[in-house]
């Protein structure tokens, strides 16, 4: 290729090609909505706290008492810790099998009118290049539940043992939100308080708010549809035929909406979702063959996982700044 001459300058030679280098992170921008999770889930962990102390009776907390925002920080620490150890599961595994992805992305969700049950959307991480294999699409699908779960449950039992139980007040506190108890929260809560009689309920400490949180956060991602960790392996272990599945966890997802109207926020998500990446899955190298049994087995202990952390009706009724 011959040098392009600029008229006004010296020779400059062509530039040459070279591919983008992988794992390149604008790491301010991952660091800025870092601290600002931080500082949104705090605020919101001491919300919870002052619910805790206050045992369902209403009240309005200063926010900036030092001491409340430092129980704050225990919150925090715990959902950023869910969170954060769920996004790097995918992380890491697509390091392992050099697929090019970004650094966790943390979203925050700065409390409305003093509400917001967690003060974090989530987070997630960009993968930036296909992958070719069954085999690296289930392993990098399911290493992110995984890791989140192992950091759950340990922050679940902790939460209990921090929680207490309490006799509901007479008459109820208007606007009181009802939360949908996944069958390994419900086993928890057996598990330190044994039967609660009628008209007392569990006290939730915020670490048990954040374990509740991770257990949902878990459950929808495995649900299995389009580009959710569930439908990377839901596709992974049908193939094509995970398009069916698709469609019907569409269709009771609708159904569900007759339990909780939260759901008509996850089936916003997940339309969106669709209509950007399309239907079916993204098509693998290898789509016809089957997993090996190691993965069939991880495959069977992500069912798990979700049927533990699932709850039909996640919030009940609608929020409001007085929450259980």
């Amino acid at each position: 290729m011959d040098p392009v001459r600029d008229d006004v300058g010296p020779v400059i030679p062509p530039r040459a090609w070279q591919p983008r280098k992988k794992f390149q992170d604008r790491v301010w921008l991952h660091a800025l909505l870092f601290a600002l999770t931080v500082v949104t889930t705090t605020f919101v962990g001491a919300q919870h706290y002052a619910n805790f102390r206050a045992e369902f009776v209403p009240r309005v907390p200063s926010l900036l008492d030092p001491t409340l925002l430092l129980r704050g920080l225990v919150f925090s620490g715990t959902v950023l810790s869910i969170l954060g150890a769920h996004e790097l599961g995918h992380y890491f595994a697509c390091r392992y099998y050099d697929v090019d992805a970004s650094l966790p992305y943390f979203l925050p969700f700065p409390p409305i009118l003093f509400f917001s049950l967690t003060g974090t959307l989530g987070a997630v991480i960009r993968i930036r290049e296909r992958m070719q294999s069954k085999r690296v699409l289930f392993d990098v699908g399911v290493a992110g539940p995984i890791a989140g779960f192992l950091v759950t449950v340990p922050a679940l039992f902790i939460g209990m043992r921090l929680s207490n139980v309490v006799r509901l007040p007479d008459p109820l506190p208007p606007f009181l939100v009802e939360l949908g108890e996944p069958p390994l929260f419900r086993a928890a809560g057996w598990l330190f308080f044994g039967a609660i009689p009628d008209g007392y309920t569990v006290n939730m400490h915020p670490v048990a708010w954040a374990a509740w949180f991770g257990m949902l956060a878990t459950a929808m991602n495995l649900l299995p549809v389009g580009q959710l960790d569930g439908g990377h392996i839901s596709y992974a272990v049908l193939g094509k035929r995970s398009t069916y599945v698709t469609f019907a966890m569409l269709g009771i997802a609708v159904l569900l909406i007759a339990l909780s109207p939260a759901w008509l926020f996850w089936i916003v998500l997940m339309v969106l979702m669709l209509g950007l990446f399309g239907l079916r899955h993204p098509p693998t190298s290898d789509e016809y063959v089957p997993l090996d049994r190691a993965r069939m087995i991880l495959a069977a202990f992500a069912v798990a996982m979700f049927i533990l952390c699932f709850t039909p009706a996640p919030i009940k009724e609608a929020a409001s700044t007085f929450v259980r």
